[in-house]
């Protein structure tokens, strides 16, 4: 399967709870950690959830 890099570029401060956990599911904790995932549903969903706070690159 593919690998996609998720980065946190913006601060999850005022976000809604449900976006700051998905933030955390993904294993992103400070601005500026980078994470690889395998593609799949579930992660496509999340990185839509909360697409305005991370920057997504395929690997």
């Amino acid at each position: 399967m593919a690998k996609v890099s998720i980065k946190l570029i913006r601060s999850v401060i005022g976000t809604k709870p449900n976006q700051r956990k998905t933030v955390e599911a993904l294993g992103l904790n400070k601005i500026g950690q980078t994470t690889e995932k395998e593609v799949t549903p579930q992660i496509r969903g999340m990185i839509e959830t909360v697409k305005h706070l991370v920057e997504v690159k395929e690997i």
